[in-house]
């Protein structure tokens, strides 16, 4: 009786990670769509490059706005019904950016999308990990970020199918919301509590316990950001044609995609500390090798490898943070890795873009390189003084 107890409880927990995950993928699909939508809509109305970027800019704000508040909401009001709550106000706010079709209502409204779909993320997040199995927590992590990368690629090409005009792509997106709330609804009942009373972590008490952690998360947010904003940027400096550089990140994030899980079994062997140590000191490898191989078919399995181990930093970061903290600890640092990458997405990119008008093209590789060498010497740094 002991081993079906045993069995069925095995089956119940999977069925909640495959649950959670179906969740966050459908949430993926609609940031994914929206982001290049927003995009396409504004280019349309003659708005300047400069206040798009503005634009998009306001999502990130909120997911750092909101990312302190995540462990009180989760709180007062229970997790499953914060989520839940933020799937569909995510639907609503979607609705009113496809129906105002205004550049400066925009921003409050792609703010206020920031703020409400990141508890949704966040919580996601927490439930994966605390629902995996320590044993198998690298592959179930690495899985989990290989679908949410699959899903912010699938975005864009929901536009392909349904074009950028008109109210069909937005009712794609606010579908994906509304699917998204049904399937986490389908399997609430079967989620660990992560909001539970007692002593409890605010997000800035959680800092100074894992600051490693949380600069590995800036870094791998500060790359990714930079990467897809500038590195077209970079390629016209090499005269390479826009479609190559296209190709090029298509070739990165399909890196991303397909090595995460490898990496996530990878960590269960070795630890997910040494497994970042290393992902980190290959995407500084990169760095280096980026102005040699730009012009060389060499560049297409650089870009390749580059993409995995530069989001694998914070694939194995998530890892580590499952290891070492659960409970309110662990709901305030999800909620601080996601204010982290926030700031990351936020200040990385404009510092390399400023380098890069100060020293040339040469400032993308060399600002990259820079942040990763500084992470990879604290991460020597505290292991020495342990």
């Amino acid at each position: 009786m002991d081993l079906v107890d045993t069995r069925s409880d095995e089956t119940m927990q999977w069925a909640a990670i495959t649950g959670v995950i179906a969740t966050v993928s459908v949430f993926a699909i609609a940031q994914g769509l929206s982001y290049p939508l927003l995009s396409f809509i504004l280019q349309r109305q003659g708005v300047s490059p400069a206040m798009i970027g503005l634009s998009a800019a306001m999502t990130p704000i909120g997911f750092i706005v909101s990312s302190p508040i995540i462990p009180a909401l989760a709180r007062r009001f229970g997790a499953g019904r914060t989520a839940l709550t933020c799937a569909a106000l995510s639907a609503v706010v979607l609705a009113l950016i496809g129906w105002t079709q205004n550049v400066y209502l925009w921003f409050p409204l792609r703010l206020l999308i920031g703020v409400v779909t990141n508890p949704l993320y966040v919580l996601s997040e927490i439930w994966v990990i605390a629902l995996a199995p320590p044993a198998r927590r690298g592959r179930i992590m690495g899985l989990y970020s290989t679908i949410i990368s699959a899903g912010f690629a699938t975005g864009p090409l929901c536009l392909l199918a349904v074009g950028t005009e008109g109210w069909p792509p937005f009712l794609v997106g606010i579908g994906a919301f509304v699917l998204c709330g049904i399937c986490l609804a389908s399997v609430l009942p079967r989620l660990p509590r992560v909001d539970e009373a007692g002593h409890q972590v605010s997000v800035m008490g959680f800092m100074p316990l894992a600051w490693l952690l949380l600069s590995a998360v800036v870094v791998a947010a500060g790359f990714e950001q930079a990467v897809l904003a500038l590195l077209p940027v970079y390629g016209t400096h090499y005269g390479i044609a826009e479609a190559r550089m296209s190709a090029l990140l298509s070739v990165m994030i399909a890196g991303n995609i397909a090595m995460q899980v490898p990496l996530g079994l990878l960590a269960e062997r070795l630890t997910a500390r040494f497994v970042r140590f290393i992902c980190v000191l290959l995407t500084l490898f990169g760095c280096v090798l980026l102005p040699m191989l730009i012009e060389t078919p060499l560049i297409w399995p650089c870009v390749f490898v580059w993409g995995a181990v530069s989001y694998g930093i914070y694939t194995m970061s998530i890892i580590e943070l499952g290891e070492r903290f659960t409970g309110s600890a662990l709901v305030a640092g999800n909620a601080a890795f996601s204010l982290m990458w926030g700031v990351g997405g936020i200040v990385v990119p404009p510092l390399a873009g400023g380098i890069m008008d100060v020293t040339g093209a040469s400032g993308l590789p060399l600002t990259l390189g820079a942040i990763c060498a500084a992470l990879a010497l604290a991460t020597i740094i505290r292991r020495r003084v342990r």
